[in-house]
């Protein structure tokens, strides 16, 4: 029933952009490990740890990705990753909300990557919460 209104290609597919997001999203704005300032700027979240970190969830996405409807839990936590991502961005932005376009002159790559990196988190959590709706409640059905 759920798969018959949303074929099961665009959710796998949704996992895979998740992950892209995550893997390609450090290696662009990060330019490989080797932008010192996008740590700096938070470096508990974006230390060379933190950027490894965010990858794995991304490759974790992508592990599941095909059989999503049967890991309602494990999805339902990748929404409450997203959304602590989420919260950490508005308050980062609330902190430095008048720097940062003093931080476009300086790195154009970094004042975007924080200017948008939490409503693509937002986004992704809420695919994921829709997800994992549907299969615990694929699960109350079967």
């Amino acid at each position: 029933m759920f798969y018959a209104k949303y074929p099961e290609s665009r959710i796998v597919k949704g996992f895979w952009f998740a992950g892209a997001y995550n893997i390609f999203g450090v290696l662009v704005f990060s330019k490989f490990f080797t932008n010192s300032l996008l740590s700096s700027l938070d470096p508990a979240v974006f230390s060379w740890f933190g950027l490894i970190a965010i990858m794995l969830w991304g490759f974790a996405y992508c592990s599941v990705a095909k059989s999503c409807q049967s890991v309602p839990y494990l999805v339902l936590v990748f929404f409450v990753e997203k959304m602590i991502y989420t919260i950490t961005w508005l308050k980062w932005l609330a902190r430095n909300w008048s720097t940062l376009p003093s931080l476009f002159p300086e790195s154009p790559l970094t004042a975007l990557f924080y200017s948008v990196y939490g409503a693509g988190d937002f986004i992704f959590g809420l695919f994921f919460l829709w997800v994992a709706i549907k299969g615990f409640q694929k699960r109350k059905i079967a």
